[in-house]
């Protein structure tokens, strides 16, 4: 059987800020042991027996970073495509979008495995066995989920209640999904042992899903099929893309797959599993992936403590001190420190909302910021003056362009630059530098094999990112 995962990437994971960001979101989080969360769903999925094809559902936004992950990991060089949102609009469309886009190229009888690509499976073989199962049930005409084994009454998830002496072919026939209940609730739902966490994960025959869509949720599958018809599709060597276009994208019902479909088709079961799954919902849950020191203390990156139990610790770029405290949450990043009682870890997302509510850009980026050609550091900001460290990769380059309002001064630290200046080309080495006036065109090239690493001074009346005018570019970023 012919099994391709959809991978769906678009969720921001405020309670993770201040190191999840709009433009670094959760699945980008570099875990403990040096792997983020997209590229461990992409390692996993890529290892399932049968799988022809790897199929991401992303923001547009994210897809050379997305990209950069995945080579970093793809050893076995899957094949690859992309389904690329200009905004969410919720899992039903991603769903949709991608079983249409699968049907057109594979036929209905091919199988997707819907994963988040910000969970953290730690028992893959486990995994591996249940995905077999539910590719069976999904052979069979079943819309299937994966139960997590709950081993606590847990209040934050939705929970799925199994119908009692109705086995099927590997799994168990859904009664019902409930919402995230109380704890009284809860724990009735764990004694009962016919109640599973909904892990926001399926599997289903193309064919099969497309059916009950347009059953169920009809608008949705209409919708999203307009847009396909008036979207753009591209393929390289490396991928095929699929754009959705802006306008016809905002017609389409924003709904979660659950409320559109599995709550209300008849040929839903789950596969109850124990598979080592978390969510990794808020620090709390990132805490646990670090090894507790004899006081119960977590910490990631250089940390004193004196009198203090019970903490969790991420600070990895200066040192940090703790004097006779508790159960606190220290999550500390260049532009931003964010401090929380463990209790309260939920509320993480409160402060995100307030920095959304008066515009501030620390809830959007950090001081570093990834580009299809490389990343740029801010390292000081002024009045009338902004300092940027710019890394371009190699055969990279970045947009002809222009800026209204600013002057730049470029100084090479190491590596080759050809650069593009009004009317020169020029090649600059080590320690040379140009200064590119307000008004000129210009562009900044990689020719070689090494990164490039240079020096940028701003200097103006607006130093804003959009000041910016593109002419060429390689990336699909030109101004209509």
């Amino acid at each position: 059987m012919e099994l391709i995962p959809v991978i769906l990437s678009g969720g921001v994971g405020s309670r993770l800020w201040p190191v999840s960001r709009e433009a670094h979101p959760k699945p980008f989080m570099e875990l403990p042991d040096g792997q983020n969360l997209i590229q461990k769903t992409f390692l996993r999925a890529s290892r399932l027996k049968g799988v022809v094809e790897i199929l991401t559902v992303t923001n547009r936004e994210l897809l050379f970073k997305t990209e950069d992950e995945y080579s970093a990991v793809n050893e076995a060089r899957h094949s690859q495509g992309f389904i690329l949102e200009p905004f969410g609009r919720n899992t039903a469309a991603a769903v949709a979008a991608a079983a249409l886009q699968l049907e057109a190229s594979h036929g209905p009888d091919v199988q997707m495995l819907v994963l988040a690509a910000d969970h953290l499976i730690q028992d893959e073989q486990a995994f591996a066995t249940a995905v077999g199962s539910a590719m069976t049930l999904a052979a069979e005409g079943w819309l299937v989920t994966f139960g997590i084994q709950p081993t606590y009454p847990e209040t934050g998830f939705g929970y799925i209640e199994a119908q009692k002496n109705t086995p099927l072919n590997g799994g168990l026939k859904v009664a019902r999904f409930v919402e995230k209940p109380d704890l009284g609730t809860a724990q009735s739902y764990v004694s009962a042992g016919n109640y599973y966490w909904n892990s926001g994960m399926f599997c289903f025959r193309v064919g099969t899903v497309l059916e009950e869509l347009r059953r169920h949720a009809p608008d949705v599958v209409e919708a999203v099929n307009k847009t396909i018809e008036v979207s753009r599709l591209s393929s390289s060597d490396k991928y095929c893309c699929l754009a959705l276009d802006s306008d016809a994208f905002a017609e389409v019902p924003d709904i979660s797959i659950d409320y559109a479909l599995m709550e209300r088709s008849s040929k839903v079961a789950t596969v109850p599993c124990d598979i080592g799954w978390s969510d990794i919902g808020s620090w709390n849950a990132v805490s646990e992936l670090t090894e507790a020191d004899e006081n119960g203390n977590r910490f990631e990156g250089e940390v004193l403590s004196h009198g203090s139990r019970n903490n969790y610790v991420n600070s990895e770029g200066r040192l940090t001190a703790l004097v006779g405290v508790e159960d606190l949450l220290v999550i500390d990043t260049p532009d931003a420190v964010m401090i929380a009682h463990k209790d309260h870890a939920q509320d993480v997302k409160h402060i995100v909302n307030q920095l959304k509510a008066c515009s501030h850009t620390v809830h959007l980026l950090h001081r570093t910021v990834h580009r299809p050609w490389g990343t740029y550091t801010t390292l000081e900001n002024g009045e009338r003056f902004k300092i940027k460290r710019i890394v371009v990769k190699p055969g990279a380059s970045l947009s002809l362009q222009m800026h209204h309002h600013r002057s730049e001064h470029w100084i090479v630290v190491s590596g080759t630059a050809v650069v593009v200046n009004d009317q020169q080309e020029l090649m600059l080495h080590t320690n040379e530098s140009t200064f590119i006036r307000a008004g000129h065109k210009h562009r900044l090239k990689n020719p070689g094999v090494i990164d490039l690493v240079l020096i940028e001074v701003q200097s103006g009346d607006y130093l804003g990112e959009d000041d910016i005018v593109r002419f060429e570019d390689n990336y699909g970023r030109v101004d209509k």
